[in-house]
């Protein structure tokens, strides 16, 4: 039997390391700063600014780290003064963060802060909503690989502070035979085998399209099965023949308003690309108390 406790990709729940926020973070500032911000210039060196970071909606916040990092390479002496953690539920007008710095800084670190904070709490506020459906049934929620080019990790990151659980991280940590491979491999079977081969011990997902693949792939001992675009009546009956044997994931057009029913099936997983492939950033504002000179 497969052991339907694994959880492959544990290990992206926590923050992803400094060194990878710090090169995202140069990434974003060089593609928006240039040359240099000239319209920043036109205020005097010495001013400083005291700021307050709002959400206008309600959400789960997310990319606190990055926001920090984006000050911290601007100016230094930029002092944020946060008043909610990532994975917190806040609500429309609540004050997220105090600020107080050169305005220079301030203002040339905004819109690349904000970006990477509205994005970050967009996908977990999206996990969140989903997640919330599956609350009191045995189905888990996981991302997907369809993630913001460059943001993969941090897009994890966040679907978990929105309460997802994350699939496997790149092309590199884990098996997932899909339809062409199988077919350049002559079959299931051999395909689990040559994985097997080449990395006995790494997770092993095989993408199956009908009852007798999903036989298949039990057979040939795959760690779970991802049943793409079953039909509900198709989900019971995989479950009901096969969900002591193996993990399995429902896969495929699995829309916020059918979620409640696929879980009602029994599957153990149930993985939504759109978590992360059509975030909607969270609405936040960065309102300006006060400037001195």
């Amino acid at each position: 039997m497969s052991n339907l406790t694994h959880n492959h990709a544990a290990r992206a729940h926590h923050l992803p390391t400094y060194h990878l926020i710090a090169a995202q973070v140069a990434a974003a500032l060089a593609e928006d700063i240039g040359s240099g911000d000239i319209s920043a210039q036109l205020i005097a060196a010495e001013t400083t600014m005291h700021a307050r970071l709002i959400t206008r909606e309600a959400g789960i916040l997310c990319g606190t780290a990055w926001f920090d990092e984006t000050l911290r390479q601007i100016d230094e002496h930029i002092e944020v003064h946060w008043q909610a953690s990532d994975g917190d539920a806040v609500e429309p007008e609540q004050t997220l963060c105090e600020l107080r710095g050169p305005a220079r800084g301030v203002l040339t670190a905004e819109r690349t802060a904000m970006n990477f904070l509205q994005t970050l709490s967009g996908t977990a506020t999206a996990a969140h909503r989903y997640s919330q459906l599956l609350a009191g049934t045995k189905t888990r929620l996981l991302d997907t690989r369809k993630t913001l080019p460059g943001l993969r990790l941090a897009q994890k990151y966040a679907t978990r502070c929105g309460g997802a659980d994350n699939h496997r991280l790149g092309l590199y940590d884990q098996f997932l035979i899909k339809e062409n491979h199988i077919h350049a491999a002559g079959s299931i079977r051999q395909a689990v085998e040559n994985a097997r081969q080449l990395q006995a011990q790494t997770f092993l997902e095989v993408e199956v399209e009908n009852l007798e693949q999903l036989a298949e792939a039990c057979a040939a001992g795959a760690d779970r099965a991802m049943l793409d675009n079953f039909p509900l009546a198709l989900l019971k009956e995989a479950m009901d023949n096969y969900g002591e044997q193996i993990e399995l994931e429902a896969s495929g057009n699995v829309t916020i308003g059918d979620l409640r029913m696929v879980a009602a099936t029994g599957v153990h997983y149930v993985s939504i690309g759109a978590i992360t492939k059509h975030v909607r950033a969270l609405d936040l504002s960065l309102r300006y108390q006060e400037v001195e000179s």
